[in-house]
Parts: structure tokens; C-alpha cells; sequence
């Protein structure tokens, strides 16, 4: 009754003062995300596998030719298929390889939680699982059932949500669905927490109310859902005039409508969401969330009223009041957070950014990245700051590895420090596609133990802890390399180029380091809560301390060309001893009573904990 009673008034405007500031669950801080992009994850049930009839069509991308098929896990990235080539000449704006499908699914994901178990997540991110048309699903046909094609009865599950309206009451569990919360109750078996990508401000123009107001004009229920500049004209049977606001004037997105003062969604789809939000968080409407996700990551949050996110996050802990939600802000994220009530944000600006510039491009000098991450950082709440989802690369971005391949030192601008900017060949001619080197994945393990022992979530994209390289969007998308498959060499180049092929295959030595440092961070408190401490920033050499009680971890990272020699005074320097290393050998350890001396080989990283 309670709940019943808040999701009134929140949806009449009425609600009671809500409690300001963040909203953040003990457990955050404790999280290894693992960012998991469903398509390209793992093919678990072939027979759902998408068809040609389920593919985006024109106005978002030109049609595929009748000789479309799915294509195979293993193959070269950049070779084409008969059918791609049919589309025209150029990989990228043929869009051919936008109509890639390569079959993933929810049963893939199921059939690979022991892996992500193994490796040490202790939580998913999963992108946009609801039903689209697209690759990537961010033009969502509904928020209230799992795409069929990722479900093992896609007609079924189409027939069944045939039959629907926005009223809650004539929603169905389908096929697709129900192995949703399936995929839940294995992931909470194994100790993984669940969020998902909710997209709440445009939609497809498949969307429900869309498809309405697309055909029904001014006379569609839903004509105030959208902005909509002008309606199509009887009289002209030849001619559209119906026109609307597409996101970044991308029409296959059409935009929800706020309120009239603009400090809100409209009632219509705010109304929708709110009922949606219900459906994923407490499935079974039972008043306990166990059965639910456990958050949420929220699509472009700044082009939607905070208004809307204050209301929307109230009702989201009223369902579980440990739920998770993460904003995607690129920049300073910490207004959004406090006034909509939110419990952290993808940590592009405070992390990536300044890591980027320091430990990949050599950019930036040590006391200047320690600067930087301390006045950005402090810019939130401290329990915000440990429970921050610490990112280097994504959906959005190149690959990590192909950061390192293409780094440039040159390439520094002080906000954002050159990150995600011409890092593709489709944008960039100069762009490097070939596989990371000995000294490239040298860099990478300085970059993932600085990850695992810095405040806040560690986030790893999908195969990035398996070695996978690839620029942005799409090659950032490439299918998941797993260690039981052979895959043919990457030999092809997206612009034509000559380049040497190179093997693509599950780097079990990578694994293992991602593995043994997360293992790290989660038998430490003192990393996951502790103190953050610089001790020395000269150069690219970096230490620091995190403390917790009577735990005390030192990490040293030495990022130059050369050799570095460290002398600490340090309060009983001799009880520390070296827990991780990124390389084998060249290093030293010596203490006294109160000074501990550390030798790093060039591209090294130390981590050192009190006994």
C-alpha cells in the first residue's frame, strides 16, 4: 500500500520532500563490474539466433540483401561476407557491419558465469537488453520485455507482446523474459549483482506509443509522449510533414516530451517508466526485491529533467532500498548525482580521463595526475567516491588495448586529455587496428593494477581481461574470444591497408593478472575502503598508500622507459611484502626498521602489503 500510495503521488507531482544527496548501497564499494554487451558475449542458444526480417531497416540503415546470414563467431574482423560486400565497398559506411549479428544471448551469458566467477565480478552491466531492432538496442521498442531474438522463443514472445497495451494488467511473462530472471537467480547464486541500461530519454521509432502516433497522427493518445513540430497533412497524400525531435537530430530516436515547466518527463512515458522500473526490480510484485536486478546505469541523464531522476531514483529505493543507480555523464557528474538522488557515475571525467594521460599517452607528469585525481575526486561525496564505476574503455570507446596501441603523448587537452577523440580508422586514416605488443601489455597491467587498487568500482569491458584489442564503434564490438576456440588472424584492414595478420586468441596470461589482482582487492578492505595517500609523484613514478584500521597496502607504479629506484620512510618498513607484480623479475624489495628501498624495471607496478 505504501509503495502503491509513493507511486501515486510521485507521478501527480505531489510526492512528499525526498530525503536530498546520494543514494549509496554498503555493497558498492565492494564491487568488480563486468560490462557485458549481450550480442557479442556468447551464442548459448543458436536456434533463437536473429533473422534477416529483425534487422533495422531504412530510415536507420540501408536494407540487407536477401543473402544475409548470421556470421561466424571465429572469422576476421574486417573480412566481409558475399552479402556485406553487396552493400557496398567501404567497411564503415556501407553499414554493412552495423548488420552484423553474431547470435549472443541471455543462455550465453548463463553458460558463462562460472567464467566471470573465476575471474573474480562480482556484478554486471549489462547494455540494453530490451527489445530494439538495433545492434545495440539503445532505440528501445518497449522497456518492459527482454528482446525475443535474446530468448529462446522469438515468435512466441512477439505474438504474446502483440497482445499488449501500456496498462500493466495486460503485460505477459515471455519466454525471453523469464529467462531473464533466470539469468538473475544464477548470477545471485553466485554472489554477482545485476544492473541494466535504462534509456529513458528517446526511444525507437518502433516504440509502442511511437508506432501510435506514427500512424494515428493528431489523433493518437500518445501525441503528447514526443515532441512533435508538425503533424503530416491529409490534403498532401503525396508528402510527410510529420516531423518531431529525433536525439542529436537522429530521427530513428525520437525524444520524450518533459512537462510543461520542463522540470520533468511528461506524465505519459513517466508514468510507463515507473511502471516498467516495478516490473525488473520486484518481479513477482511481492514486496521483496531478491528476485529483482539490482539497479540500474542510465543512459545521457543530463537530457532529462533532474526533476524526473529526484522522483525516479525515490521510487527506485522504495522498491530496494540497496538498488545501485549510475549515471553515463562524461563530465563532473557530482550536481546530477546529489540532486537526482543517484549513487554514483561511470567514472570517465575523475578516472579515465587523467588515467589516460598519465599511465597511456605519458602525457602527464606524476604530481599533476596526483593533483588531478585528488581535486576531481573530492568533488563528490566520499561514499560516492568508493562506489564510482571505474571504467578505462566501454561500449563507447576504443579498446584499451588499442588506446595503449595508439597512444601519443602529444594528444592532451586538460579536460578530457584526448580520450575517446579520432580513435578509429573510420574517422581517423591513421588509426592502428594491429594487436597490442609485449611492451603495449605491459602498459595494459599497469593500467588494471592501478584500476584494482585506486578509490572506487573497477569496471572491466568485456574481453578486455582476455586481451582483446579494437577501436570505437563498431570494432569495439567485436565477438568475445574465448580460450576452448580457435579464431582465423586478424589480417584484414578496414581501409584496405597492408598489415601483418595477427593470431586472436584468449591471452591466459592477461586472465591471470586481472584475475590475481581482483583476487587481491577483494581480500583487502583497505583497497575496497581505506584511505587514499600519495607518497611520492616524481615523473611517471607514482606511490601511494591506501589504509584501512591497522591494514596498510603500498602500490608503486613506475610508467618510464627506465628503471627506478624508491626510498620511503616508512614506520616499520620491514613488515611489507610484495603481494602482485606486473612482471616477473628485475625487481627488489630491501627494508630497515623505517625505510623501505624498491627497485621497478621500466613499465612495472609493485603492489605491497603490511603483514
Amino acid at each position: 500500500m505504501r509503495r502503491l500510495l509513493l507511486l501515486t503521488l510521485l507521478l501527480i507531482g505531489c510526492a512528499p520532500e525526498r530525503p536530498s544527496g546520494p543514494r549509496v548501497p554498503d555493497w558498492a564499494a565492494d564491487a568488480v563490474w563486468y560490462q557485458i554487451f549481450p550480442e557479442r558475449f556468447w551464442n548459448g542458444d543458436p536456434t533463437n539466433d536473429p533473422t534477416r526480417e529483425s534487422l533495422e531497416y531504412p530510415p536507420a540503415l540501408p536494407e540487407a540483401p536477401p543473402s544475409w546470414r548470421i556470421s561466424p563467431w571465429t572469422g576476421d574482423w574486417y573480412a566481409r561476407d558475399d552479402w556485406e560486400r553487396e552493400m557496398g565497398d567501404d567497411f564503415y559506411e556501407s553499414y554493412a557491419v552495423f548488420h552484423r549479428r553474431y547470435g549472443g544471448d541471455l543462455q550465453g551469458v548463463i553458460d558463462r558465469l562460472d567464467y566471470l566467477q573465476e575471474l573474480g565480478i562480482t556484478a554486471i552491466y549489462f547494455n540494453p537488453v530490451f527489445y530494439a531492432r538495433s545492434l545495440h538496442k539503445y532505440d528501445g521498442n518497449t522497456y518492459h520485455h527482454i528482446d525475443p531474438y535474446f530468448g529462446p522463443d522469438p515468435e512466441g514472445d512477439l505474438a504474446l507482446m502483440a497482445q499488449e497495451t501500456e496498462d500493466p494488467n495486460t503485460w505477459h511473462w515471455t519466454a525471453a523474459d523469464s529467462l531473464f530472471l533466470r539469468l538473475i537467480r544464477e548470477a545471485h547464486a553466485r554472489g554477482i549483482r545485476v544492473i541494466i541500461d535504462g534509456v529513458f530519454n528517446h526511444t525507437g521509432r518502433d516504440f509502442f506509443a511511437f508506432a501510435d502516433l506514427r500512424r494515428r497522427q493528431q489523433d493518437s493518445p500518445y501525441r503528447d509522449w514526443y515532441i512533435v513540430y508538425s503533424f503530416d497533412d491529409p490534403a498532401t497524400p503525396d508528402t510527410n510533414e510529420f516531423d518531431y525531435e529525433g536525439w542529436w537530430g537522429v530521427k530513428t530516436l525520437p525524444v520524450f516530451a518533459d512537462n510543461e515547466d520542463g522540470t520533468d518527463l511528461h506524465p505519459g512515458p513517466k508514468r510507463y517508466i515507473f511502471h516498467a522500473t516495478a516490473r525488473w526490480m520486484d518481479p513477482d510484485g511481492d514486496g521483496d526485491p531478491s528476485d529483482g536486478i539490482d539497479g540500474w546505469r542510465l543512459d545521457v541523464t543530463n537530457e532529462v529533467p533532474v526533476g524526473f531522476w529526484a522522483d525516479w531514483n525515490a521510487y527506485v529505493r522504495e522498491l530496494n532500498p540497496n538498488a545501485y543507480t549510475v549515471t553515463e555523464l562524461w563530465q563532473d557528474a557530482s550536481e546530477m548525482i546529489v540532486q537526482g538522488g543517484f549513487s554514483a557515475t561511470m567514472n570517465y571525467y575523475a578516472f579515465a580521463f587523467p588515467v589516460k594521460a598519465f599511465l597511456i599517452d605519458f602525457g602527464l607528469e606524476a604530481p599533476e595526475f596526483a593533483r588531478l585525481l585528488d581535486e576531481r575526486r573530492n568533488r563528490y561525496p566520499v561514499a560516492v567516491q568508493y562506489a564510482m564505476q571505474n571504467l578505462i574503455d566501454s561500449h563507447d570507446t576504443d579498446r584499451l588495448a588499442s588506446m595503449i596501441v595508439n597512444r601519443d603523448p602529444a594528444d592532451v587537452h586538460r579536460e578530457q586529455f584526448g580520450y575517446d577523440r579520432d580513435n578509429s580508422p573510420r574517422h581517423n586514416p591513421d588509426y592502428d587496428v594491429q594487436a597490442p605488443d609485449a611492451t603495449d601489455r605491459a602498459i595494459q597491467r599497469l593500467v588494471a593494477l592501478f584500476q584494482m587498487t585506486y578509490v572506487g568500482a573497477p569496471m572491466i569491458y568485456y574481453g578486455t581481461e582476455a586481451g582483446m584489442w579494437g577501436a570505437d564503434d563498431p570494432d569495439d564490438r567485436k565477438p568475445m574470444v574465448w580460450p576452448e576456440l580457435t579464431y582465423a588472424d586478424e589480417a584484414s584492414d578496414p581501409l584496405g591497408r597492408p598489415r601483418r595478420p595477427d593470431p586472436v586468441r584468449f591471452d591466459s596470461t592477461l586472465f591471470r593478472f586481472y584475475r590475481q589482482a581482483i583476487a587481491l582487492r577483494k581480500q583487502s578492505a583497505a583497497l575496497r575502503r581505506g584511505t587514499f595517500e600519495v607518497l611520492m609523484a616524481d615523473g611517471g613514478l607514482f606511490v601511494f598508500r591506501r589504509a584501512l584500521a591497522d591494514e596498510q597496502v603500498l602500490v608503486a607504479l613506475n610508467r618510464e622507459e627506465n628503471a627506478r629506484e624508491v626510498a620511503l620512510s616508512l614506520p616499520e618498513a620491514d613488515r611489507f611484502r610484495v603481494r602482485l607484480a606486473t612482471v616477473s623479475e628485475g625487481y627488489a624489495v630491501t627494508a630497515t626498521a623505517d625505510t623501505l628501498r624498491l627497485t621497478l624495471p621500466s613499465l612495472s607496478g609493485l603492489v605491497l602489503v603490511g603483514q
